[in-house]
């Protein structure tokens, strides 16, 4: 399998825009050496738990929100220079095809990224796609329990490139 065949590129429109906000949390979460958080943003179910649990996660010191937005389409913002510094950086990706693992990996290399896979920890909705066919309550607590496993994982210091729950008897979807 050649290059060409194993990835794509994907141009983006240059902007001289900024997002006012934005500037002011990236600098104060350079500042203060904050994690930052990114999490799969996807429109299905597995999506939205990853989302929901990365909110979790970056109200825990000393983690923080970040915006994929601005890391990938506006290099010059602080939100992207405060990731292009940040000692290691969490990505929650909500499925198997891991795609903003991948992204991530290509923009900022493996070394600094920890990356947990959300859907081997919790191993359901493999047969849904729209978020709102499980209850917002049901929805919460497994996003809840997602947060506690990778707070966990990161309190005790494991060492992981990519870490699915390895406790997942999952090998269809989770590998």
């Amino acid at each position: 399998m050649n290059a060409n065949e194993r990835s794509f590129l994907l141009t983006v429109e240059k902007t001289t825009h900024q997002c006012p906000i934005g500037e002011i949390v990236g600098n104060k979460n350079q500042a203060e050496e904050k994690i930052p958080v990114f999490s799969c943003e996807g429109a299905c179910i597995r999506g939205e738990i990853a989302r929901q649990a990365a909110n979790i996660v970056a109200k825990t010191e000393p983690y923080r929100r970040g915006c994929h937005g601005e890391l990938m389409t506006v290099p010059q913002s602080a939100i992207a220079k405060w990731t292009g510094t940040a000692e290691k950086i969490i990505l929650i990706d909500g499925c198997f095809l891991r795609c903003h693992g991948r992204i991530m990996e290509t923009l900022l290399g493996k070394e600094r990224l920890i990356q947990f896979d959300a859907l081997s920890h919790y191993k359901k909705y493999s047969d849904i796609f729209d978020m709102d066919d499980v209850p917002a309550k049901e929805r919460n607590e497994v996003a809840q329990s997602v947060a506690s496993w990778i707070l966990n994982s990161l309190n005790q210091s494991i060492p992981v490139e990519y870490a699915p729950d390895t406790q997942s008897p999952c090998q269809t979807c989770c590998g």
